[in-house]
């Protein structure tokens, strides 16, 4: 008898252990293999479950290289830790990077920047695409304002805030994982700081947690007590870019001049510290 779909998806069993155990798992956004490895590393050292995520720049700038080399330090890890693409723009390149070998484990079908009817039409075929390669669907109603590194940039289009009824639309698309829309931003939140709409984040959760993960992005700025309320509203999965790459860019402006080993050493070992707080403190430290 077939196995059920996705029954051994890493991603999958990893943001359900943690919506079971009441925590987040970090989600770290990668763009060469030492933040790989000081993930992988913080994972082992704090026995909590991790997710590395690259963006499709990796693929277009190095091919299956990256993809292939973060794979193998993930899947051999003594912890769970998946590999996932975040922000996946085009459904070209969702199909190609579901084509590496042994590779991703899920992929954001991120269609936010076309209008509702063909995000949601483009969505479903792209997640029906994945599930028939046993990777896991992410996908973003509404769309998060902002920009980040590494994606295509759509900081000039306006946010769209996610209400319950976008989310139950969909979830009809097939999903496992969810990012809602709630005031979070990608990148800077510029003079207006930091308003999250946490009433939204629970009405989405209450309509849709039962059979989908939710996700949060634009976390980079958020302390402590922020990532607790997020928890507390449902977040199983949390994307944190710059609080990791940050530290290493730091490392290399201190140790210029310095052999070129030890700057990476150094650079990984200040990420991978980085990486155990944000295990902490979403409680996922201990979990594996």
């Amino acid at each position: 008898m077939p196995r059920p779909p996705l029954a051994e998806n890493r991603v999958l069993k990893i943001v359900n252990a943690a919506r079971d155990g009441k925590y987040a798992v970090p989600a770290m956004c990668c763009y060469n293999i030492e933040s790989v490895i000081a993930t992988v590393r913080a994972a082992e050292a704090a026995r909590s479950p991790a997710i590395v995520q690259l963006f499709p720049w990796a693929i277009e700038y190095a091919g299956n290289a990256l993809v292939l080399a973060a794979a193998e330090a993930c899947h051999s890890a003594s912890v769970p830790v998946a590999l996932h693409l975040d922000h996946c723009q085009t459904p070209e390149l969702v199909r190609r990077a579901a084509s590496i070998p042994d590779g991703f484990d899920g992929i954001m079908c991120d269609m936010s920047h076309y209008e509702k009817e063909e995000n949601l039409a483009l969505t479903k075929e792209l997640v029906q695409y994945l599930h028939d390669r046993d990777i896991c669907a992410e996908a973003e109603p509404g769309r998060i304002e902002g920009g980040e590194d590494g994606v295509a940039e759509t900081a000039d289009l306006e946010g769209v805030l996610t209400t319950p009824e976008q989310a139950e639309e969909f979830v009809a698309t097939g999903i496992e994982l969810l990012a809602p829309a709630f005031g979070n931003v990608h990148g800077s939140y510029g003079p207006r700081g930091i308003r999250l709409e946490y009433d939204r984040l629970e009405s989405v959760n209450e309509a849709v947690g039962d059979r989908v993960r939710l996700v949060l992005h634009g976390a980079d700025p958020f302390d402590e007590d922020i990532f607790s309320r997020c928890i507390k509203a449902g977040v199983v999965k949390i994307n944190i870019n710059k609080g990791m790459n940050n530290h290493y860019a730091d490392v290399q402006k201190e140790m210029e001049g310095k052999p070129l080993t030890s700057v990476i050493e150094a650079g990984t070992k200040r990420m991978q510290e980085a990486i155990e707080r944000y295990m902490k403190w979403f409680g996922s430290a201990g979990k594996a």
